[in-house]
């Protein structure tokens, strides 16, 4: 089977199946790190507490990317 004839075949998967084809082939060229994911997970627990606990303030989006457009503006 060609590269062409297997992209055909995998278009005609059902969505649900693509989706699981498209997150295999991108984690074989991108594989996870354990260990950086680990440190992504802790500090994305930390921000929450700190969100949840009123140390931050969260910024909506909006705002966020009003702030960006009037940088590059």
């Amino acid at each position: 089977m060609n590269t062409q004839e297997l992209i055909a075949e995998a278009i005609s998967l059902p969505v649900d199946e693509r989706a699981i084809m498209i997150d295999c082939l991108l984690k074989s060229l991108n594989p996870p790190e354990v260990e950086i994911d680990k440190k992504w997970a802790a500090i994305a627990k930390q921000r929450l507490a700190e969100l949840r606990n009123g140390k931050v303030k969260a910024i909506s989006g909006d705002e966020v990317f009003e702030k960006i457009w009037n940088k590059f503006a």
